[in-house]
């Protein structure tokens, strides 16, 4: 449909009009009539169109009668070449068709088009009418902006998104183009102005650099931001474009739901003293990229660990299943550090994408412990972007660590599909008054990004409280690719009474580690501990039952491993032995913490009994000793360890939602 404008028309009097192609003007034809008009006559250049309306039948020699509802439409069908090089003229006749007067319309047309990549791929098409709006889906539109929360600058100290300049001429990769098209004369009639311009809640949402005359830095300056709603740009004359490119400034979160408009507006001059009168508006709407998290079977890239004095060990066997792995492995050195060695707890790798451009974006979790300096000081970078949610006026607990952040492979639910799989958070049970909780910021922000819609699960019953302490996922060959692994007291007892049965009550948990060996008869004969992994196994029970419905998952997709587990004091559970769903999933190899299981004729029997459960899914098995180092001070492999693994295929915007 045409945006319509209307013009005033003055008989005896010649009026100027700027008329941007595509649009509409409209003519109350009775309005500017001298007195006694009773018909009328149009007339115009060969570029011009109208029509009249309502439609009215004319006279014999050509002439139409005149009525107060009749309006004249009035469009061109190319952009002027020179100023008031067309026009349409309205002569008024009376009773005897003598002419009373005649008013003209002297007519400029120019072609504006603000333009964006709004069919999402990769170039920016000229005036695609989706422009101005979003839609979901693979036939969905809009235009997609990355917050450009890396830093190119090799000695910068913030985020290109923080900085009102250019810091390097790469850093436009990360942005999208917008582009104006104008066709016309070779300059605008007098006063008439073209003004790039943003609303206030958005202009903390976005930054517009325009395009320079060279390739120096400063040629590239900011014209819409935090400190400018508004920009007049130069007409060019004759076919031109003038090119911008857009930043994202701010992450979707609770009361920013993705959409920013830029709007391009033709100002007409007016009586000195009044203020200039919008005549013409287009349009684009860009949608801010949500941050998207990486599930285990996606193919790892990276992998982090920490360099500590007591976790040589450790280290060894990491750097042995990260090359069998095929990736690399990045060691944060005490001097980074400072003795906190939980890589998984600081942080959470994700990333952004748009049709253009996608980079990987850290995750920095408000736990703030030793290592809180690593993701910002050692991670941003160019295209490795950074963001983080600080926790002012709420308790950060041991919730807000990203062991209690999880995200499932893809997943269709009653019909509906999460392609990009769904995040999963610990928190506290759904009843309780003064239980702990991952903070609002954080869980607002999670909630937010839309694509990958949360699952709350109950973890405060753990002392750590982190739900990869009880649950993991792992690639498989058949079913929905992958299989869920939960922490099993009941398998656990199922199987040490096994081996008990078979004669081995007196083989030792534990063995060689001073202080630390007890027999399976032992373990089995402790009506307390019996009791506790009741209470732990009612609890993953109940996890067990949202897990299988939010995930759309059945029996035969869930693998229960024996993992037993002590109350502290504070009713809490903790890992009795090496918890070993907590571990490390790098394509089909696992690294799995060390359980120290009774030896049967030579052979760990709860190594070889993870293994005969995993055996059928084409896995390779990697154990790797944790105890002192990581188990004992309450975490394990996965805690002390996290992977930066490639995007999703899966466009995010392709999404149903």
């Amino acid at each position: 449909m045409f945006q319509q404008r209307t013009v005033r028309l003055e008989c005896g009097k010649a009026t100027h009009v700027l008329h941007v192609l595509g649009t509409q003007l409209n003519v109350k034809l009775y309005r500017c009539a001298p007195p006694g008009s009773q018909f009328f006559q149009v007339k115009c250049t060969n570029a011009v169109q109208y029509q009249i309306s309502p439609k009215v039948s004319s006279t014999s020699n050509n002439m139409l009668p005149l009525e107060k509802s009749l309006s004249l439409s009035i469009t061109m069908i190319a952009p002027s070449k020179h100023a008031s090089d067309n026009k349409v003229s309205v002569s008024y006749f009376g009773d005897n068709l003598e002419e009373l007067g005649k008013a003209i319309l002297h007519l400029t047309s120019v072609e504006l088009s603000l333009d964006v990549d709004a069919d999402r791929d990769g170039v920016v098409e000229k005036n695609n009418p989706n422009k101005g709006s979003w839609k979901w889906g693979p036939n969905g539109h809009g235009a997609i902006v990355l917050v450009n929360c890396d830093m190119e600058s090799l000695v910068g100290t913030k985020r290109d998104c923080d900085d009102d300049s250019l810091s390097r001429l790469s850093d436009l990769k990360d942005m999208s183009r917008m582009v104006l098209r104008t066709n016309g004369p070779g300059q605008l009639p007098p006063g008439y102005k073209l003004v790039l311009h943003i609303s206030l809640s958005d202009a903390d949402k976005i930054g517009v650099f325009q395009t320079g005359k060279s390739v120096l830095i400063k040629s590239y300056p900011m014209v819409l931001g935090r400190k400018t709603l508004s920009y007049v740009v130069k007409y060019e004359g004759g076919t031109a474009e003038t090119e911008f490119f857009v930043e994202g400034r701010k992450f979707l979160d609770e009361n920013f739901e993705g959409l920013v408009t830029i709007y391009l507006s033709l100002l007409e001059p007016s009586t000195k003293g009044f203020p200039d009168t919008p005549i013409f508006t287009d349009k684009v709407v860009f949608h801010m990229a949500p941050w998207i998290m990486t599930p285990n079977t996606l193919r790892p890239l990276q992998v982090f660990v920490c360099s500590t004095t007591d976790n040589y060990s450790f280290l060894k066997d990491m750097k042995e299943l990260v090359k069998q792995s095929g990736c690399k492995l990045k060691v944060c050195h005490e001097y980074m550090n400072r003795g906190d060695r939980w890589m998984q707890d600081e942080l959470e790798f994700g990333y952004v994408e748009a049709p253009h451009q996608c980079f990987p974006v850290v995750l920095d979790s408000p736990r703030d412990g030793d290592l809180k300096d690593f993701p910002y000081n050692e991670l941003l970078g160019p295209d490795f972007g950074y963001v983080t949610r600080v926790a002012l006026n709420e308790k950060v607990t041991s919730l807000d660590s990203f062991g209690n952040l999880e995200v499932s492979p893809p997943v269709t639910v009653n019909g509906k599909e999460y392609p990009l799989g769904r995040i999963i958070i610990g928190c506290a049970f759904p009843t309780t008054v003064k239980g702990r909780n991952m903070t609002k910021v954080v869980q607002d922000f999670l909630w937010a990004q839309k694509v990958q819609a949360p699952i709350a699960v109950f973890s405060d019953w753990l002392s750590v409280g982190h739900v990869d302490e009880f649950m993991t996922f792992v690639p498989a060959p058949n079913r929905k690719g992958f299989r869920l692994l939960l922490a099993s007291p009941d398998a656990g007892y199922e199987f040490f009474r096994g081996l008990q049965k078979k004669g081995h009550g007196k083989a030792k948990m534990f063995e060689g580690l001073k202080d630390e060996e007890v027999t399976v008869d032992h373990i089995l004969s402790s009506k307390q501990f019996q009791q506790e992994n009741a209470f732990v196994q009612s609890c993953i029970d109940w996890n067990r039952d949202v897990l299988k419905k939010e995930l759309g998952l059945e029996e035969e997709d869930i693998i229960d491993l024996p993992i037993l587990f002590s109350l502290r004091p504070d009713k809490r559970a903790v890992a009795y032995y090496p918890d070993m769903v907590n571990m490390i999933v790098l394509g089909k190899n696992l690294g799995i913490p060390k359980p120290y299981g009774p030896k049967i004729d030579g052979v760990c029997a709860l190594e070889k009994e993870v293994c005969s459960l995993l055996g059928g899914l084409g896995l390779n098995f990697f154990f790797i000793d944790d105890f002192a180092s990581y188990h004992k001070l309450l975490g394990e492999v996965h805690c002390g360890s996290n992977v930066q693994r490639d995007p999703f295929s899966y466009k995010w915007w392709n999404m149903a939602l």
